[in-house]
């Protein structure tokens, strides 16, 4: 026979074929029970501490299970403590700081620095009498030109320390400066933001569960020493159970969220309920996960399934069978 004519007969075989794994794959025709295959997700997060330290406790194993809140792990308390007390001390030290810029001169200091600016002025008096005395007996040359000058020098220093006193008056009259109580209440502020930094940082070595779930590992031992961010338990979230399904591009239309579902396993003869919770809106390829026979190359659009009742036998990972009653037929077209 001529091998061409035996061209269209294999691909008309191959379209059979191709055509029964379909329906035995993903779905039993559009007047049949809707099919489908996938797996359990699996759901897992790595868990550390923000901030370094070294493990003072670990109080979990690996197979245990945890309850959202559960403590997991602590970090060594003693540096961060000993941080906070130096802070403590520093927010003191600003406080009063602050407080005596904001309070003013106190009458004692105004009281003293008026008597510094008296007896400036009663020297300055004194200096310039003397001055206006000896005038006349330096230009008659009965004194020395030194002593002229040495009296000269003696006015000037007076001028220049009631001057001085002067002005130590007026500024503890008029109190401390805008600008230095601005500074005094930043420095307050750093130190207490300090504090808070330290605080959150001892809140942060209780390693806390963010989900119910199952620990897988126990990356390190209490005495270890973390650095941020290192792993030190990975936790498998098993609450909600979540199974990732496939149904092929015509098989689409039959379906939509919010339908009850039977998922079952191989070996388990229970079989859970559950609903769609949601239909990806892009198709892709296959994956290699799908453990059925099915044509590796159609396109096929993932669903997720919430199970409602799922137990310990079901386990993250592990191949499924959804079956969905409720499937559209051609019919309800």
């Amino acid at each position: 026979m001529d091998r061409r004519k035996l061209i269209p007969i294999v691909l008309v075989l191959a379209l059979a074929i191709a055509g029964a794994w379909y329906f035995g794959a993903f779905g039993k025709g559009s007047d049949g029970e809707l099919q489908l295959y996938g797996n359990v997700d699996v759901r897992q997060v790595d868990l550390s501490f923000r901030s370094g330290g070294q493990i003072a406790e670990m109080a979990v194993d690996e197979g245990d299970r945890v309850k959202q809140g559960d403590i997991l792990a602590r970090l060594d308390l003693d540096p961060l403590n000993n941080r906070l007390a130096e802070t403590d001390a520093q927010i003191g030290v600003a406080e009063a700081n602050l407080a005596k810029l904001r309070n003013g001169s106190r009458p004692q200091e105004i009281a003293q620095a008026q008597a510094r600016y008296s007896a400036a002025q009663a020297e300055l008096t004194r200096a310039r009498a003397e001055y206006d005395r000896r005038r006349p007996l330096v230009e008659s040359g009965a004194i020395s030109r030194s002593l002229w000058d040495q009296t000269t020098a003696q006015l000037r220093a007076a001028q220049a320390q009631a001057a001085e006193a002067q002005q130590a008056l007026s500024l503890v009259r008029q109190g401390p400066r805008a600008e230095d109580i601005a500074a005094a209440r930043a420095q307050l502020g750093s130190a207490q933001a300090m504090r808070n930094s330290i605080r959150t940082d001892i809140e942060d070595t209780a390693l806390v569960a963010p989900e119910s779930g199952v620990v897988m590992t126990r990356a390190v031992e209490p005495g270890a020493v973390v650095q941020p961010t290192q792993t030190v338990l990975s936790l498998s979230i098993d609450r909600p159970l979540r199974v990732r399904g496939w149904i092929g591009e015509p098989d689409m239309w039959r379906i939509s969220p919010g339908m009850a579902v039977e998922v079952s396993t191989d070996g388990n003869p229970r079989t859970y309920k559950g609903k769609i919770a949601s239909i990806s809106p892009r198709a892709e390829f296959t994956p290699r996960t799908v453990q059925t026979e099915s044509l590796r190359a159609d396109l096929v659009y993932s669903i997720q399934v919430i199970v409602s009742d799922p137990d310990d036998a079901l386990r993250q990972g592990q191949p499924v069978t959804i079956r969905v009653p409720g499937a559209r037929t051609a019919k309800d077209k």
